[in-house]
C-alpha cells in the first residue's frame, strides 16, 4: 500500500529518493522484530524432555539441579512421565551411577553394564568410565524429596508409602504443590491421605489468604507431634503472617491444644518404655528366680545364658539363610525351641558337672559360677568374634504405629512385652498344673520334708536348673529385635536380675513381675532428668531401704519368714 502511494502521488525524482528510505526502514524493522522474536523464543519455557532433565543434572549445580527435579516431578504429577524412570534417575544420581562427560554420550551404570539414562537401553561400556555429578546438602534433600514423592505417585499403598510420607512430612518446604496434589488424590490409605493433606496444610501456612492460613493452623493442631508445634511456633514469630488477630487467636489455641496432648504423649512414651524394659527385666530374672529360689544358687552366669540363646537364635537365622531363604522372615518363631534347648543343655551339664558338687556351699558356687560365665564368654569371643551379630528385622517387626501425639507403639518393643507375657503364663502353667510343678514348690518350701515323703530333690534340681536355664535363653531370644548381641551382653543383666529377684522374694513369680515392672518404670523416668548412672544408684538405694525394712522382699513363699 505505501508502494502504490509513493508511486501514483510523487514524482520520480521524489519517488526514487523515498523508495530508498522505505527500504531502508522496512529492512531495519524487520531486524528489530525478528530479534525481539528471539527474545522471546528464549523466554519461553522449554518442553519437558528426558534429554532436558539428565543434561541438568549433570551440571553439578545446584539451581539446575533442583529446577530439572521440579520438572520432573511436573510432567509425572501431569501424566507425561513415568514415575518408575524418575525413580530410576534420581536413585542412580543419589547412588553416584548417574555418570556424565565433558563431551559424550551421558551414561547410566547398572551394576557392571552401562545404559542410555534416557532410553535405558544398554550401550557400550566406555574405555574410561566418567565421573559423576557432586550431589550437595541442599540438592540431596530435594532427591531425598523427590525419589519418596515418586514411589507415592508410582505405588501409592507400597510397602514404604509410610516412610515416604514421613520424608515429605520432613521436607514439607520444598514439596512440589502439583505433585503433592496428584499424590493426595492418588493416595487410597485414610491415614497416608491424612498426613499429605497435612503437608498441605503446612505449606498454606503462609498462604496470602487469611482463611486458608486459619484452616491449615487448625488442621495441623489435629495432629499434634513436635514437628508440627515448630512449624506453629516458627509461624507464631513472623509478625506479616499473624498481624491479622484471627490468625493469632487460631494459632494461640493451637499451641495450648497440642501442648497438652504432647505432654500427655510423653507421659504414654515413658510408660510404654518402662514396660518394655520391664519385659526385658523379667525375661532375665525368671529363670534365675526359679534357680535361686529352688536351690539358693547364685548363678553368676546366668546372663551368659541369655547370650547363648541370642547366638542360638543367630545360628538358625543364618541356617534359614542358607538352606531356605524364603522363610528367613520366620526365624524368630522356629528358634524358640532352639534357644530354650541350647541354654537348657548348657545349664544342665553346668548343674552336672560343677554346681551340684558344691550345694550348700554359697561362696564356691558364687565364684565357679563366675568363672564358668568368663569360660562361656571367651568361648564364644573365639567362635563368633568380639563384634555385634547382624539379626534381619522381620517384616512384622519393623516399624510401629502412631496411637497420639508423639507416642508410637514400635512392632519389637511390643513383641519383647507379649513375649514375655506368654513366658509368665506358660511358667506360671507349668508351676501350678504339672507334676514337676508341684515338686518344685514342695522343694522350694522345704526340701527336707519334700524329701521324706518321696520327691526325688535330686531329680528336681537337674530339671529346675534346666528350666531356669532354658528360660534365660528364651529372654536372649527375645532380645535379638531390640538389643546389641555380642559375648558381653548377659553382664548387663545380670544385677539388675539380682535386684528384681530379691525385691520381689525369693522363688516367687507374681513378685518378679513386681519387682521388675516397678524397677523398670522407676528407671525410665529417672534415666532422662539425671542419666542412665544416676538412675541406676537412685534404683539401688531405693532398693536397699526397702529390703531393710522388708527382707523377704515383696511376696514371700510360704516357710521363709
Amino acid at each position: 500500500m505505501i508502494t502504490g502511494f509513493i508511486q501514483n502521488r510523487l514524482p520520480s525524482r521524489g519517488r526514487s529518493r523515498i523508495h530508498h528510505h522505505a527500504l531502508a526502514v522496512l529492512a531495519v524493522a524487520v531486524v528489530v522484530f525478528a530479534g525481539d522474536g528471539r527474545a522471546y523464543a528464549d523466554d519461553a519455557p522449554q518442553a519437558y524432555s528426558r534429554d532436558a532433565v539428565v543434561e541438568r543434572l549433570c551440571e553439578a549445580k545446584t539451581t539446575p539441579m533442583t529446577e530439572a527435579i521440579g520438572d520432573l516431578l511436573a510432567a509425572v504429577a501431569a501424566g507425561r512421565e513415568d514415575p518408575a524412570w524418575g525413580s530410576r534417575i534420581l536413585a542412580a544420581l543419589d547412588g553416584r551411577d548417574l555418570r556424565c562427560a565433558r563431551t559424550g554420550p551421558r551414561l547410566l551404570k547398572d551394576g557392571s553394564a552401562y545404559r542410555d539414562p534416557v532410553t535405558l537401553q544398554e550401550m557400550p561400556a566406555p574405555a574410561q568410565p566418567p565421573s559423576s555429578p557432586v550431589v550437595n546438602l541442599r540438592t540431596r534433600a530435594w532427591v531425598e524429596m523427590a525419589e519418596s514423592l515418586l514411589g507415592l505417585l508410582g505405588d501409592p499403598t507400597g510397602p514404604q508409602a509410610a516412610s515416604q510420607v514421613a520424608v515429605l512430612e520432613k521436607q514439607y518446604d520444598i514439596v512440589p504443590e502439583a505433585a503433592l496434589t496428584a499424590a493426595v488424590q492418588r493416595q487410597k490409605a485414610g491415614e497416608l491421605r491424612d498426613r499429605l493433606q497435612l503437608v498441605q496444610s503446612l505449606q498454606s501456612l503462609e498462604a496470602p489468604s487469611v482463611e486458608t492460613r486459619v484452616a491449615a493452623i487448625r488442621t495441623i493442631a489435629g495432629m499434634p507431634t513436635a514437628r508440627n508445634r515448630t512449624a506453629l511456633v516458627t509461624l507464631a514469630g513472623k509478625p506479616e503472617h499473624t498481624a491479622d488477630p484471627r490468625v493469632r487467636e487460631a494459632l494461640d489455641e493451637a499451641l495450648s491444644a497440642m501442648d497438652r496432648r504432647l505432654q500427655a504423649g510423653r507421659v504414654a512414651s515413658v510408660l510404654f518404655s518402662g514396660i518394655s524394659y520391664t519385659s526385658i527385666l523379667f525375661m532375665a530374672a525368671l529363670g534365675l528366680a526359679v534357680i535361686f529360689g529352688l536351690m539358693g544358687v547364685i548363678n553368676l552366669a546366668q546372663g551368659e545364658l541369655i547370650m547363648i540363646g541370642s547366638y542360638a537364635t543367630y545360628l538358625v537365622q543364618e541356617l534359614l539363610r542358607a538352606v531356605a531363604p524364603a522363610l528367613i522372615d520366620w526365624y524368630l518363631p522356629l528358634a524358640v525351641p532352639v534357644a530354650f534347648a541350647a541354654s537348657a543343655g548348657v545349664g544342665m551339664a553346668m548343674e552336672l558337672l560343677v554346681i551340684r558338687h558344691l550345694y550348700r556351699r554359697p561362696l564356691m558356687t558364687l565364684l565357679a559360677t563366675w568363672a564358668i560365665s568368663l569360660f562361656l564368654v571367651n568361648l564364644v569371643q573365639v567362635l563368633f568374634g568380639t563384634q555385634n551379630l547382624e539379626f534381619v528385622i522381620p517384616s512384622y517387626l519393623s516399624g510401629g504405629t502412631r496411637v497420639f501425639a508423639d507416642f508410637v507403639v514400635t512392632w519389637n518393643r511390643l513383641f519383647a512385652i507379649v513375649f514375655a507375657a506368654a513366658i509368665l503364663a506358660l511358667a506360671l502353667l507349668v508351676l501350678r498344673r504339672t507334676r514337676l510343678g508341684l515338686f518344685v514348690r514342695a522343694v522350694t518350701q522345704n526340701r527336707d520334708m519334700a524329701e521324706c515323703v518321696g520327691v526325688s530333690t535330686r531329680r528336681v534340681d537337674l530339671l529346675s536348673f534346666a528350666v531356669g536355664s532354658g528360660l534365660a535363653g528364651l529372654a536372649g531370644l527375645a532380645l535379638t529385635p531390640i538389643y546389641n548381641v555380642n559375648p558381653t551382653m548377659g553382664t548387663n543383666f545380670i544385677v539388675d536380675s539380682f535386684l528384681v529377684v530379691v525385691l520381689g522374694g525369693v522363688g516367687n513369680l507374681a513378685g518378679t513381675l513386681v519387682a521388675a515392672l516397678g524397677i523398670g518404670q522407676v528407671n525410665v523416668a529417672i534415666e532422662p532428668l539425671y542419666g542412665a548412672v544416676a538412675a541406676k544408684v537412685i534404683v539401688l538405694l531405693m532398693i536397699i531401704l526397702f529390703i531393710q525394712f522388708r527382707p523377704e522382699g515383696i511376696f514371700s513363699v510360704k516357710g521363709r519368714r
